[in-house]
């Protein structure tokens, strides 16, 4: 076994000293001992911690961070017009740029402290629509880049029928996306071939892309080709998106998809920004996860999800990065938690009693994240994948720090550079603060960020 030998560790009962944990070569956790001296060829580490999934990725828009920020002709920029420059970007992309920014995107995850990644992958087709000849292509470049980057992955290939609610035609920056339930299920077939060259800790799951998206056949037609992966589904992130669906479906998003689909823990809803009080309490109530993307939702302007309601009554959440404009998981806590203290004038908003609100946060974000992934991990103890992140105790704001104070500063003074090392299901893959492929990937991702400049 592996032996890493940690002088703090956050393990599900709480904080412990001395622990000892052993990784067996398929990358679960065979033994957690808690108060032992480090034994001879143990790794020596400051702080141990469950790393958390990304549970939201659309890699290939990391590569227009930073292009979208000037104000365009029209009086208000919005989500809206955010998305008009996407479809303009996506146009440009090569499976081979996917599969080299997707490796970059997967490299900064680990390095941020995160284990897995969850890729709600909709770009499926070449530029006009027209299908590869292998209709998973670039679902196989994001294995392809797991496999460069090490990083644990869960596909949800997006199932995506329609340009809104009422049916019309995709317009040309969405034809990339676009599949009937029958042409999906045999792209879902080569997503799951694709994935079985990946390590066993791999996982396939599905995504009807939203309300707006999936009409209601599509969406039973996508769950019923789901075998016991995760089902993963925009909703209610924009107050245009909601007003549709209302319209057209006689229910606010969230409150269709409870009255009329099995949404369970099984499932995952990504953003839920726009949610009434009472639909909040029904979500929690269902078990699902909610997926939340601070940084992104920031950026579009999609609102504020209701966190003290939500966790109050036991609901679940998870952390992503959406359009990756920012991989950050100390900046995606920080993100969550001042936006709830911003729009109720409070300080300490998401802790509780017991729990500090970094600590809080952490451990949901483990817990919740592993949960939508469909990954046996979120947490330090034998049997589950040995999903780990060190924190650098040296680093000058975490030195003599203890127990909770250590995901607090993280969370609220820390950043990036504050991770040592990260384990993705027992797989090494970040040392000294640096991924073990760094240097090939780095150069990959200039490539095919040479090459979109000159297209564009």
């Amino acid at each position: 076994m592996t032996l890493l030998w940690a002088e703090q560790a956050l393990l599900p009962g709480g904080w412990a000293r001395g622990t000892c944990v052993g990784i067996r070569p398929d990358g679960r956790i065979e033994t957690v001992e808690a108060g032992s001296p480090a034994p001879e060829g143990a790794r020596r580490l400051g702080c141990l911690l469950p790393a958390p999934t990304n549970l939201h990725s659309h890699a290939f828009q990391r590569a227009m961070a930073g292009l979208t920020e000037a104000r365009g002709p029209q009086p208000g920029d919005s989500f809206w017009t955010w998305r008009r420059l996407m479809y303009r970007f996506l146009d440009r992309l090569t499976p081979e740029d996917v599969q080299a920014i997707a490796a970059f995107v997967q490299m900064e995850m680990l390095e941020a402290g995160f284990g897995a990644s969850v890729e709600f992958h909709y770009l499926h087709h070449q530029p006009g629509g027209a299908p590869h000849d292998d209709l998973a292509e670039m679902s196989g470049r994001i294995c392809a880049a797991a496999a460069d980057s090490g990083i644990g992955l869960t596909l949800l290939p997006v199932l995506y029928e329609a340009g809104g609610c009422d049916g019309r035609p995709l317009g040309p920056g969405q034809v990339r996306f676009g599949n009937d339930p029958d042409r999906f299920a045999r792209l879902v077939d080569g997503a799951r071939a694709a994935l079985a060259h990946l390590p066993g800790d791999a996982v396939l799951g599905v995504a009807p892309h939203s309300l707006r998206a999936v009409s209601p056949a599509g969406l039973t037609a996508a769950v019923e080709l789901d075998q016991g992966g995760p089902i993963h589904i925009h909703a209610a992130e924009q107050l245009a998106e909601v007003e549709e669906v209302l319209a057209n479906l006689g229910a606010r998003p969230v409150d269709w998809l409870l009255a009329n689909a099995d949404v369970g823990p099984g499932w995952c809803l990504i953003h839920c920004t726009r949610m009434e009080p009472a639909e909040t309490l029904a979500l929690a109530a269902s078990g699902a996860v909610a997926g939340l993307c601070p940084i992104t939702e920031s950026s579009l302007g999609d609102g504020i999800f209701d966190g003290v309601r939500f966790m109050g009554a036991g609901g679940r959440i998870g952390i992503g990065s959406d359009s990756n404009i920012r991989i950050s998981l100390a900046e995606e806590l920080r993100t969550l938690e001042y936006s709830q203290r911003l729009r109720d004038g409070s300080r300490a908003a998401l802790a509780t009693a017991d729990l500090s609100t970094g600590r809080r946060l952490w451990q949901a974000a483990a817990a919740g994240g592993a949960q939508a992934a469909g990954r046996d991990a979120g947490a330090i103890r034998p049997g589950a994948l040995a999903d780990l992140v060190a924190l650098d105790m040296d680093h000058p704001d975490l030195e003599g720090r203890a127990g909770d104070t250590i995901p607090d500063t993280f969370a609220f003074a820390g950043d990036s550079a504050m991770v040592a090392d990260v384990w993705s299901a027992g797989r090494h893959l970040v040392t000294g603060g640096r991924h073990r492929a760094r240097a090939a990937i780095v150069a990959g991702y200039r490539r095919a960020q040479a090459r979109l400049r000159a297209a564009l």
